[in-house]
């Protein structure tokens, strides 16, 4: 069996040249199998659906790993300080001094403490404010624009008869 490389014509020494035996291309199916054989398996076609992935703005986005749980510890404790302020506001309300119920036949009325008492109504004042404007007059025609006079005025006394007039013959 003759090697290929025999047959090819030789070229200089100067540039790379590759030559190998020519081979078969391994036999493929054309679709995948069913039950996932092919190399993609276990992995995500579409990164859409990938969880790996983040989407939108990650500017200052702190991320936790997927993987990650919290701590049950800080979760416990968490929950602790949470029932404790509900349990000071509870006490605190319960603290406050509340008036005594009204007796019968009497109710409790709301009263203004400020210093300056202002008459509170259902109803909102409202009042119609008018204003008409002078009728407009009719503007006087504006004056012709007359230049100022620049430099000295200069003229000529021409007398009766001093002009020849040249259409005419003598």
């Amino acid at each position: 069996m003759k090697k290929m490389a025999s047959v090819l014509p030789n070229k200089p020494q100067g540039t790379y040249t590759f030559v190998s035996q020519p081979r078969t291309v391994a036999q493929r199916n054309k679709y995948r199998d069913q039950q996932g054989d092919g190399p993609t398996q276990g992995q995500y076609a579409n990164i859409m659906y990938d969880r790996r992935i983040v989407r939108g703005n990650t500017y200052a986005q702190c991320t936790l790993p997927t993987a990650a749980l919290p701590n049950p510890l800080e979760l416990q404790k968490q929950q602790e300080s949470r029932r404790r302020t509900i349990a000071k506001r509870r006490a605190k309300d319960q603290l406050r001094p509340r008036s005594v119920e009204a007796i019968e036949g009497r109710k409790h009325q709301d009263v203004q403490t400020e210093l300056y008492l202002e008459e509170l109504t259902d109803r909102v004042e409202e009042s119609d404010g008018h204003c008409q404007t002078d009728p407009f007059l009719d503007r006087p025609a504006s004056p012709l624009f007359i230049p100022a006079k620049t430099g000295m005025d200069i003229s000529t006394q021409i007398y009766e008869g001093e002009v020849r007039r040249t259409n005419q013959r003598c």
